[in-house]
């Protein structure tokens, strides 16, 4: 009798595991103890207001055991802690009543191919207003044809980031936007003074420019060309439901991003995409853990400092689903693989399983634009 009770209890407990496991995607839980996201040693590395609370947690079925994954320390369970990496966006960063007419001239500059040698590439050229300000090109064709070696990024939102260009070789949007215009490869204009002859030479601009900087004497001149560029992207702000999600709206999310959130937290995602961009806000090494194979030497280009080698800005993941391809090089197509490798060369894990990915990806398709 004691022999069928036994058999009884270890078939049910069996298949409670199989359904708990059939639930989470059929994904198995690995008995290991891992610390941000798989790997020992180094120290720890706390970024974006993460504090220790001793929370350990199962990762709803993927790559589980007992793990920190950078996202549920302190604070307890589920999605009490989201405000705790993330920020909603503001209403504005820029008071576009008082600066209507520098705004209204920077989107004139935006959109003008007349800002290059050949009149046919203007800044919307490869950063769309209508496609999330980007041109979904590996790296984008200047005014010969010719590629440079790094991906355009999205202007959407760019105005929040720490630093501008992937290198972040340019302090603001304002400095931003005139490298191009002089980069031989992309708008090629020889000099500062051939693009303000050329734009003082045209009309409109002409009373534009007065009325944009009316306390200036002299308002033509190249480095208010970047200022009201400048402005006019610090209006391309592109709230979300997550953002909805962040200030209140508890059915902004549905589950499977809900899950998918939950699981980006935990895996460590958190460590380089926090913040009111989700990203943006740092630098980190590609291949931190596992190496990448680039040629691209990143911001030691601008620094020369041996520990900024292959180093980047960390992209803002918001709609992050709109602008593939990815990475620095443009080198990757698909958002299932760009996870995929991140946990590979960012957090040391070599098996992502399906569920994880899925999940994940769906947590990032909450972070489009709603009116885009």
């Amino acid at each position: 009798m004691k022999l069928i009770l036994l058999l009884t209890l270890l078939l049910s407990t069996q298949a409670y595991a199989q359904n708990d496991d059939e639930g989470h995607g059929g994904s198995k839980h690995q008995e290991s103890h891992e610390h941000e996201g798989g790997k020992h040693g180094g120290g720890h590395e706390h970024k974006g207001g993460m504090m220790h609370g001793g929370e350990h947690g199962h990762e709803d079925g993927e790559n589980g055991g007992h793990g920190h994954g950078g996202g549920m320390h302190g604070g307890g369970h589920g999605m009490n802690n989201v405000k705790q990496f993330f920020e909603p966006l503001p209403a504005s960063i820029i008071d576009e009543e008082k600066n209507a007419a520098l705004i209204k001239l920077g989107k004139m500059l935006y959109m003008d191919p007349r800002l290059s040698v050949n009149d046919k590439i203007s800044c919307n050229s490869c950063h769309a207003l209508n496609n999330y300000g980007v041109d979904n090109e590996p790296t984008s064709p200047g005014h010969e044809g010719k590629r440079g070696g790094r991906n355009s990024p999205t202007t959407m939102n760019a105005a929040l980031h720490i630093d501008q260009f992937w290198d972040g070789r340019a302090n603001d949007v304002e400095e931003q936007a005139l490298g191009p215009i002089l980069n031989p490869v992309e708008m090629g204009m020889p000099n500062k003074g051939a693009v303000v002859q050329k734009i003082k030479a045209i009309d409109e601009y002409k009373t534009l420019f007065a009325e944009a900087f009316s306390q200036e004497a002299y308002p033509f001149n190249y480095n208010n060309i970047g200022v009201a560029i400048g402005a006019f992207e610090r209006t391309l702000l592109t709230p979300s439901r997550f953002d909805d999600f962040l200030n209140g709206d508890e059915d902004a999310l549905n589950k499977n991003e809900k899950r998918g959130l939950k699981k980006f937290m935990r895996m460590g995602c958190t460590n380089c995409h926090n913040g009111v961009a989700i990203g943006g806000n740092s630098y980190k090494k590609i291949g931190l853990v596992e190496p990448y194979e680039t040629e691209d030497m990143g911001r030691y280009e601008v620094t020369g400092l041996e520990s900024d080698k292959k180093a980047f800005k960390v992209p803002s993941l918001r709609n992050i689903a709109k602008t593939a391809p990815y990475f620095h090089d443009g080198s990757v197509e698909t958002l299932d693989e760009a996870i995929k490798l991140m946990a590979k060369h960012q957090l040391g894990r070599d098996h992502v399983g399906h569920g994880m990915i899925r999940d994940i990806k769906a947590f990032l398709g909450s972070l489009t634009g709603k009116d885009q």
